[in-house]
């Protein structure tokens, strides 16, 4: 599908929300020349009547004319509580340029709040490193979405070297603080898993605990592909330098390249594996494939959820 807008070279300082308006029309517009074209993206200004709801919001001029009973919707209905969770850690800001993978990862939260508030669903916010820096209760007001986007616009200017993440203890965190039955949608590299095992166990024991509040939850890690996975550096020495920790490592790219990769494909597919285990969707979210793929993804999921 066409993107509408280029991400060759993003402005995210500029009006956030004009970004997000600009994404999901051209999404939606794709989605209505695709095989996709039966989603529903658009919120409805009414609903069928049902046994028990109050009487006082039936639209009883629409009642005339189809001679069936609607409510009418307002703004503090919601369908789907939604909370966002995104890695603002160290390593989120690689590859170290304007667009990185947090540059990446609000422009698309920030795109799929713009679609839940159009589908008068709610939405809330969490940002996290090593602890929990922000949590909002879920709403779905033109005033909350606001509030999001200004705390999304200070995310990306606050970039600072050698933080670290901690993933688990994030996550047991929001477990206990936001509504039962929520949709949970994570935004984080994963790299901390990778280079300590015991983290991997630590994580899938906070999804436990989101699993186990009725949480549905989906995780998207977010990735440079051609650097991350691929590996796709030149062919001479370099000195690779953790965002999280300033620890450095001096490596001819044509030795390390075969083992790294090996290691890395293991420890993704070992991950992918548990998450089906636990009924959890990880799905790939590279940030050169553009925000189109993550917001099917996600569209998919709230069609299996209604």
């Amino acid at each position: 599908m066409p993107q509408s807008i280029d991400q060759s070279e993003p402005h995210f300082n500029s009006n956030l929300e004009l970004l997000a308006r600009q994404v999901v029309e051209g999404f939606i517009t794709g989605l209505h020349k695709s095989p996709f074209h039966g989603f529903s993206v658009e919120f409805a200004e009414h609903r069928l009547y049902n046994v028990g709801d109050s009487v006082k919001n039936i639209d009883w001029k629409l009642f005339a004319k189809t001679d069936k009973l609607f409510s009418k919707r307002y703004e503090e209905e919601t369908n789907l509580r939604c909370q966002f969770i995104i890695d603002v850690s160290s390593s989120m800001y690689f590859p170290e340029q304007e667009y990185n993978k947090l540059s990446f990862s609000v422009q698309v939260v920030a795109s799929l709040i713009y679609l839940l508030k159009r589908q008068r669903d709610a939405f809330g916010l969490s940002l996290f490193t090593d602890h929990l820096l922000l949590n909002t209760p879920a709403k779905s007001t033109a005033t909350h979405q606001k509030f999001l986007y200004t705390h999304l616009e200070q995310a990306l200017n606050a970039r600072k070297m050698d933080v670290k993440t901690n993933v688990a203890q994030a996550l047991h965190q929001v477990a206990e603080l936001i509504h039962k039955r929520s949709m949970v949608v994570i935004f984080s590299d994963m790299l901390n898993t990778f280079q300590d095992e015991s983290n991997t166990d630590a994580l899938f024991s906070a999804l436990q605990h989101l699993k186990f509040n009725k949480h549905e939850v989906v995780i998207f890690n977010v990735t440079d592909k051609s650097k991350e996975l691929d590996f796709n550096f030149e062919n001479r020495p370099y000195q690779f330098i953790d965002m999280e920790t300033g620890a450095t490592l001096k490596a001819h790219t044509s030795r390390v390249k075969e083992d790294y990769q090996s290691r890395i494909t293991k420890h993704r597919e070992a991950i992918q594996l548990k998450c089906i285990q636990y009924k959890i969707d990880m799905i790939d979210a590279d940030i050169a494939s553009g925000f189109y793929p993550v917001l099917q993804a996600y569209l998919i999921k709230r069609q299996k959820m209604s």
